[in-house]
């Protein structure tokens, strides 16, 4: 066995150790293709004013500038799939933030998977990413074998369908790349299309980030929702889950075994009226690990204000 194999092979083994889902590696380099295509999704607008996705171009598209030196880019797989169930009268939230902020979950597991490595290869170089840096993570997902990117913009595994974040680990170590994955197994379904109730999936596996849920309920930060949603909400007063619970591929999720994901009761049983009563400093008590942080307690009031204004 070669050094490269030897250690591409305990770090796929010291990843499933800590409870990541999946491992694929591939070569650090330019995404030319993929810097083309976020470039015109940038000029289209389709970013709205998350204004952040303009940012650190040149570093989105090569890892080596990321992490000097940097030969191989490391992508994880962490399976989010609830649970729970909310109660059918809860306002609706997202399924990735039913349990504590997976940033700091995941920052703490590419940490130790880090220290894990120099114990047991040397001194090496590297940078953990989960969501918050200007990494391109699907893409990475895929050309590490590890899925397709679908039509609604989601990576997903042929084995267990789409409700996995994403974590990068960019090192200078030299490793044994897997095969990317060539084909796309979505045909010529278009459930996630005909469900977005905002149509933001466009053909061609774009998504216009402006008009969906997500973006509304999370990174708008305007006092008012764009009165053109206000019919199309459907309950979500943070996220969206609507195009990955059609997907058919999500038939083959199971429920994920972090202990750290375990949903919040509130969030599986507050009413409508039990949200709306929460004063800031109870919200902040309750949700101080939570993404719902994200929104704040006044994000949360003006969209909870808002679908109710369309009942």
């Amino acid at each position: 066995m070669s050094i490269s194999a030897h250690h591409t092979r305990i770090v796929k083994e010291k990843a499933l150790q800590l409870g990541f889902s999946y491992c694929g590696i591939a070569k650090a380099m330019p995404l030319d293709e993929d810097a083309r295509r976020l470039e015109k999704w940038l000029q289209q607008g389709l970013h709205g004013k998350m204004g952040y996705m303009e940012n650190y171009f040149d570093l989105r598209i090569d890892p080596t500038k990321l992490v000097p030196g940097a030969r191989s880019v490391i992508t994880l797989l962490l399976n989010y799939f609830p649970t729970g169930q909310q109660q059918q009268a809860s306002p609706k939230i997202a399924t990735y933030a039913w349990g504590k902020d997976y940033h700091k979950v995941i920052k703490t597991k590419l940490q130790q998977l880090l220290f894990d490595l120099q114990e047991n290869i040397g001194a090496i170089a590297g940078r953990g990413f989960v969501d918050s840096a200007p990494v391109l993570e699907r893409s990475w997902a895929t050309r590490s074998g590890l899925g397709w990117v679908g039509k609604n913009g989601n990576l997903i595994t042929k084995k267990n369908g789409s409700f996995f974040f994403i974590a990068t680990l960019i090192t200078d170590l030299s490793l044994t790349p897997d095969d990317p994955f060539a084909k796309d197994y979505c045909g010529s379904c278009t459930r996630c299309i005909d469900a977005c109730p905002t149509n933001a999936i466009l053909p061609n596996k774009t998504i216009a980030a402006n008009q969906c849920i997500s973006y509304y309920t999370i990174e708008l930060k305007d006092q008012l929702l764009p009165s053109e949603a206000r019919d199309k909400m459907e309950g979500w007063i943070f996220g969206c889950d609507t195009c990955q619970t059609v997907c058919p591929w999500n038939r083959f999720s199971t429920p994920n075994q972090e202990p750290d994901f375990a949903p919040f009761s509130e969030i599986l049983n507050l009413s409508t009226r039990e949200w709306m009563s929460l004063t800031e400093e109870n919200f902040k008590k309750i949700f101080r690990d939570s993404p719902l942080l994200r929104a704040g307690h006044k994000g949360i009031l003006r969209n909870l204000q808002f679908i109710r204004a369309a009942d």
